[in-house]
């Protein structure tokens, strides 16, 4: 590799370096937020809050890789277009051609990271949490042990208990039970304890009293009880997540078990489809996002008034590509054999590259297609 190449790849990888940090710890910041939120108030610690957060930065890092790629691809062709630094070169006989040499390596190389996390990692880390969150969902003691907090384990059942003993004992517990549209029941008892076996988890309240409110002639029934038992094993299964899904599996394991994931999965074949070209075809636009940013900006040349023209261009096309990428995966779920479609925006990509680059390549062809009109 020349020391042109060299030193042009290593300023887009230190560059993309930085956007892909700035651009996660953004994307990782409104993600966090909410979720901090959702696991604290669900009675989980920090400790849960962190893996989650881990599990969800794949994910996360393969949503950002193609911006970063392109942000560093137009940072790094303007940078050296200011500094003609790319006009030097080509006054020496480098072609655009030569030039987009070191682009194309970075582009593949980011490529190859995220054909990395598209085939294994994002659904490895997935699976990982959809299992994680499973079983906290199924966590009935972590939901439901929060002091001094009006709890809602489901739309319409409120849990509240004033505060627990260091041997578990709830004091003073507060149930409203709406899931009867019919009737409402409220409980309430001195102190209640969870027990849990392998028929499920049951809320065992003392010394309580149960008020049960008819919808029809709004007719209230009081009842006094020594000890009753509450079972909640229905608000587990309610929530419990189906750990079995075509994006939290990974490629090898797709195109092994194709037709029994499907079956498993309740999924499509069109969605398969989608899902595992999607992989391939994600990785591929990196290369494009690359290329894009680098020939637009190189057709512009040198100008003192900068080249924000360009820069708008490329980023309108590179907006163009890929929200034409989300109209075709919907395609292609409706139907398994327009699989190929989802490379279209690949493909259109890299003929407008080409385009870009001959036309750098030939600054004067328009005038000599003039020319040769008015000969004719």
């Amino acid at each position: 590799m020349a020391k042109f190449d060299r030193y042009m790849l290593s300023q887009l990888l230190v560059l993309f370096g930085f956007f892909a940090l700035v651009l996660v710890a953004i994307f990782w910041i409104n993600r966090a937020v909410v979720l901090f939120d959702r696991l604290i108030g669900d009675g989980q610690n920090a400790i849960v809050f962190l893996e989650f957060t881990a599990l969800g930065l794949p994910s996360l890092i393969a949503t950002v890789l193609p911006i970063a790629t392109f942000a560093a691809a137009v940072y790094v062709t303007n940078r050296m277009t200011s500094d003609s630094e790319l006009t030097v070169l080509q006054a020496t006989g480098s072609s655009p051609w030569r030039l987009a040499r070191p682009v194309l390596v970075f582009g593949l190389c980011i490529a190859i990271a995220l054909t990395v996390l598209s085939h294994f990692l994002v659904p490895m880390a997935q699976a990982q949490l959809k299992e994680r969150e499973q079983e906290i969902a199924q966590n009935v003691t972590a939901r439901l042990l929060t002091e001094g907090t009006f709890l809602h384990p489901t739309r319409h059942l409120t849990f509240y208990t004033r505060v627990i003993d260091t041997d578990g004992v709830l004091r003073d517990v507060f149930i409203s039970d709406r899931r009867n549209p019919d009737q409402g029941i409220i409980y309430t008892a001195a102190e209640a304890y969870l027990l849990r076996n392998d028929e499920g988890t049951t809320l065992i309240m003392v010394d309580g009293l149960a008020q049960r409110l008819e919808q029809d002639g709004q007719l209230l029934a009081t009842a006094k009880f020594a000890d009753f038992s509450f079972d909640i094993s229905s608000l587990v299964r309610s929530e419990a997540i189906e750990t079995l899904n075509i994006r939290n599996t990974t490629t090898p394991a797709l195109l092994a078990n194709r037709d029994s994931i499907i079956t498993q999965s309740d999924s499509s074949a069109g969605e398969l489809a989608e899902e595992l070209h999607s992989r391939i075809a994600g990785p591929l636009f990196c290369i494009i996002a690359a290329l894009v940013g680098f020939s637009t900006l190189l057709i512009g040349g040198f100008s003192r008034f900068g080249v924000w023209r360009e820069i708008v261009l490329s980023f309108g096309l590179l907006i163009l590509l890929d929200g034409t990428r989300g109209t075709l995966a919907g395609q292609v779920t409706d139907n398994a054999a327009l699989w190929p479609v989802l490379y279209l925006p690949t493909i259109v990509g890299a003929i407008i590259i080409s385009a870009m680059l001959w036309h750098a390549s030939n600054p004067g062809w328009r005038s000599r297609l003039i020319r040769r009109k008015a000969a004719a």
